[in-house]
């Protein structure tokens, strides 16, 4: 029979009032039979509700002989005078073919969530899986308005709006959207297609959804994102306790809603690791956080050391090296959870709902640092294998972070204490030549400890030798270098060399120590340096610089400024001179040295010359002593966290007065050393040394009489009362004397190895006129 199309009208009542020939043949009923009865009674099963809300469907007829049929019916509403319906015509047509129906079943058994929407947001249909998703059965949602049913209302109207963005432009929309399903307690991501469905004369009817939940691929890239930014999020620093907490705020919230980290306690010294324990272990709580505000269900404050028993999840994770998951129910989880709850029973309800926890073993490079907990009560979803492989992984990153800090710190500690250990500790060696105060603070920049040092030298005569300088580089190399170049300085100043000469000698040194067999540069081990000689007799400064920023100088009464030198070029670069500098310095004058790192960080940003104008306001300013001036300089001049380290040394001048110096010129004659003789006990005796006049007359005796025997004029004889009383004789000839052992039956040959016998030390040094041999006894009494 060929298929006809076939149309009735029914009223408002249900009954039939027009019956077409085609629907005489489709379903047998003449009109005679059928008009003016109910519609209902043609029926063979109700129409299901999708039908009468859509005004279409498939609907099941009784054929005049009794056999049912399926007829597809669209119902069009005839409007009245007063625009409401008045009737329906409708019209039918065989149901579609076998492959129509193979169709419907994919649509009903689709594995996504599928659904049709009226053009008006309302449900038409509903597959199995979107039923499921929704937790209702699809007769419960036909005929119902979307945002009715939809949970979330930001959810709701972006679903609302692409729906209407369809039927507005009659194209497909595809979009994402995270949302939780109401018989699923947790969050789902959904990757969801809306397209229009469109009759046999093209004119828009519906339109279909396919939703398909894609939360597992959504979970993967976001701990993919989270690795990613693990890589510049942790490890921001070299601290070991800020690196643990960036760990921290990286898991909270979006991993776990409350976090630990806790360290085996030789992690955060500067010791070596202990052995590797199999029972109980003891770890520092160095982080945590939570999705709650200052974390308040912590059982274990910051700081505090836990002792984690050996079948604890944590002990269990360190000792095995990798994650270990437990579950709400478990024995392990239970176990865990009533000994958090019997240490802090206050937080006791915080803890409620914890339902899933994860402890990651923190390692690198073979070494065991601690372990991370994550505890989940909030975040619906229980700890999974996905979840183990992506803690497994950002615990590894952070792990070497960790070491790395943990590194840093030891050498850092190590450089520093030698450092220390080389720089002059507490108060500086006695001499009344200047009043010293000093500075030295390292800095915290992740390049380490650097190579600046300070010194100050006794040196025969009351003078002192002042030293600061600089090592180029940071770490332990650079202290090392520091201390053997402050070990040659203090040996060259021994011999008593004037300073162009020292550095001279210095640069030499560094050379030779840039040429050794450890193939580095010579500018590797470049360093700069100031050396400076004062003598409070003839108030006399000298000073030479290679490569170091030249000393400030504040007169009394005056401004400071910066004393007029060349700097020469720094150690190591060799072949070129030094230059020195000579002042007269008033008594109570102050000299400020120190390295480059006093100005290094103004001067890269561009305010050296600020930075120099305000060093010399702070060193110009009243001040109660020397202490309290290195105080104000470095609060003036140092920025809160200097990049490089700074050392500071502040003298104030003294002077000797005539009172405490004696001066005689000498004639070339041996008949006078017994004149010299008594006037040196005679000003001993002005100064009431008369306990020192034995001691003096012998040492006045052998200097003079060399003086006179292999010596040249002009001779001096000179007595010094400081903290020693030195005696000192010059005369015009280069040539020093050697101390050396007279034979039985030598004549001479004793002297100075008597005078070295007696004295407290004796030595000569080189002038611009020829030589000065001096000794030094203690004062009677010290």
């Amino acid at each position: 029979m060929d298929h006809v199309a076939a149309v009735a009208i029914i009223d408002a009542l249900g009954r039939v009032t027009g019956w077409s020939d085609g629907a005489r043949l489709l379903t047998g009923h003449p009109a005679e039979e059928v008009v003016g009865r109910a519609a209902a009674g043609l029926l063979a099963a109700d129409v299901p509700a999708a039908a009468l809300a859509a005004r279409t469907g498939t609907v099941a007829l009784r054929h005049r002989d009794g056999h049912r049929i399926e007829l597809t019916v669209t119902a069009c509403p005839v409007l009245g005078p007063d625009g409401e319906p008045g009737a329906h015509v409708v019209t039918a047509h065989p149901a579609g073919p076998p492959g129509d129906g193979l169709a419907a079943e994919a649509f009903q058994q689709a594995s996504m969530s599928m659904s049709v929407f009226d053009l008006r947001q309302r449900y038409l249909r509903l597959n199995d899986v979107a039923c499921r998703a929704m937790g209702v059965r699809e007769d419960d949602l036909v005929g119902r308005f979307l945002p009715g049913t939809a949970a979330g209302a930001e959810h709701s109207q972006g679903f609302v709006d692409h729906l209407r963005r369809v039927v507005d432009t009659g194209r497909p929309v595809r979009y994402e959207s995270f949302s939780s399903a109401p018989v699923r307690n947790r969050e789902h991501a959904w990757s969801m297609e809306m397209w229009p469905l469109r009759d046999g004369s093209g004119e828009l009817t519906a339109v279909a959804l396919a939703a398909f939940d894609s939360s597992e691929q959504y979970w993967a890239r976001r701990r993919l994102a989270l690795l990613n930014e693990a890589a510049t999020a942790i490890g921001t620093t070299l601290d070991v306790v800020r690196t643990a907490e960036e760990l921290v705020e990286l898991l909270v919230p979006h991993y776990a809603d409350f976090a630990s980290v806790d360290l085996l306690d030789w992690v955060l010294g500067a010791e070596e690791r202990p052995a590797a324990p199999d029972d109980a272990v003891d770890l520092r709580r160095v982080a945590h956080g939570s999705a709650v505000e200052g974390a308040p269900e912590a059982a274990v404050q910051l700081g505090a050391v836990d002792s984690y028993p050996a079948d604890s999840a944590p002990a269990r994770a360190l000792r095995e090296g990798r994650a270990v998951v437990s579950h709400a129910g478990e024995p392990d989880f239970v176990r865990w959870m009533s000994e958090r709850d019997a240490r802090s029973p206050e937080t006791r309800p915080l803890r409620h709902g914890t339902h899933s926890m994860i402890s990651v073993p923190l390692r690198a490079r073979g070494t065991r640092l601690g372990v991370v907990v994550g505890i989940r009560d909030t975040h619906p979803d229980d700890y999974g294998p996905d979840d183990t492989v992506f803690a497994e992984e950002l615990a590894s990153r952070a792990a070497v972070c960790i070491d790395n800090a943990r590194r840093f710190a030891r050498e850092r500690g190590t450089a520093l204490a030698l450092q220390h250990s080389l720089l002059p500790r507490g108060r500086l060696p006695g001499q009344v030549a200047v009043d010293v105060a000093h500075r030295y603070l390292p800095c915290g920049s992740v390049a380490g400890i650097g190579g600046d040092w300070f010194d100050v030298i006794p040196l025969s005569g009351s003078r002192v030798a002042l030293v600061v300088g600089d090592v180029v580089g940071h770490g332990i190399q650079s202290s090392a270098t520091m201390g053997r170049l402050r070990t040659a300085v203090r040996t060259l100043a021994d011999v008593d060399l004037a300073p162009d000469e020292l550095l001279t000698h210095l640069d030499d040194l560094v050379t030779h120590l840039g040429s050794d067999d450890t193939g580095e540069e010579v500018a590797e081990l470049g360093a700069t340096c100031l050396y400076a000689v004062y003598d409070p007799v003839s108030r006399r400064l000298s000073l030479a610089a290679a490569g170091h920023p030249a000393p400030a100088l504040v007169l009394p009464g005056g401004t400071a400024e910066f004393v007029p030198m060349t700097a020469g070029p720094p150690l190591g670069v060799g072949g070129l001179p030094f230059e020195a500098t000579e002042l007269e310095l008033p008594e109570g004058s102050v000299v400020a040295l120190y390295t480059d790192g006093l100005l290094a960080d103004r001067e890269r940003d561009g305010e050296g010359d600020s930075a120099t104008a305000e060093l010399r306001r702070a060193l110009g300013a009243p001040a109660d002593s020397l202490e309290s001036l290195s105080d104000n300089v470095l609060k003036a001049v140092l920025p809160d966290q200097p990049s490089d380290d700074v050392a500071l040394l502040l003298v104030r001048t003294r002077a000797l007065g005539e009172d405490r110096v004696a001066t005689w010129d000498v004639p070339a004659d041996p008949a006078q050393v017994a004149v010299f003789r008594q006037a040196a006990t005679e000003r001993l005796a002005d100064w009431g040394l008369d306990e020192a006049a034995f001691i003096t007359e012998l040492v006045v005796s052998e200097l003079v009489t060399n003086a006179i025997r292999y010596g040249e004029p002009p001779i001096k004889l000179r007595l010094i009362r400081d903290r020693a009383l030195t005696c000192e004789v010059s005369d015009g000839s280069a040539t020093s004397p050697h101390l050396r052992r007279a034979h039985a039956y030598d004549e001479g040959g004793r002297g100075l190895l008597l005078v070295a016998q007696l004295t407290q030390r004796w030595g000569s040094r080189q002038t611009g006129g020829g030589k000065t041999i001096w000794a030094e006894q203690p004062l009677p009494g010290d």
